[in-house]
């Protein structure tokens, strides 16, 4: 993690990407959409991190995601998401990744809170 903000609810998360990719493509490597969506799905929940104290967010969905640029070893991607609704104990998300101000992949995750496991 390079930088994090926060203003109006959106969170700016820049991630340098590793060169752990290698053999995803050969002679190409580029980061796959599942861990572009991880790395964003893992931003969002920086939003709610107040609620993350007593509650461990799971996937309840990702919708309409989107992969429009590849991301490749080495590029800054940023991160924004922004909490668009909150359902009892489902929080709802949209958000995009950029590399240069160029869209990668956008998508809606939504994410049930559960109790985390009293560990006594």
């Amino acid at each position: 993690v390079i930088k994090v903000t926060y203003h109006n609810n959106t969170c700016v998360h820049y991630v340098f990407v590793r060169h752990f990719l290698q053999g995803h493509f050969p002679g190409m490597p580029v980061v796959p959409g599942v861990i572009l969506c991880e790395i964003m799905a893992q931003s969002c929940c920086l939003l709610i991190s107040d609620l993350l104290k007593e509650n461990l967010p799971l996937y309840a969905g990702i919708d309409k995601a989107r992969f429009k640029h590849p991301a490749v070893p080495g590029d800054t991607i940023s991160i924004r998401a922004t909490v668009t609704q909150r359902k009892g104990k489902v929080v709802f998300v949209e958000a995009t990744s950029k590399v240069n101000d160029k869209l990668c992949c956008s998508g809606n995750f939504s994410f049930v809170l559960i109790p985390k496991p009293n560990n006594n």
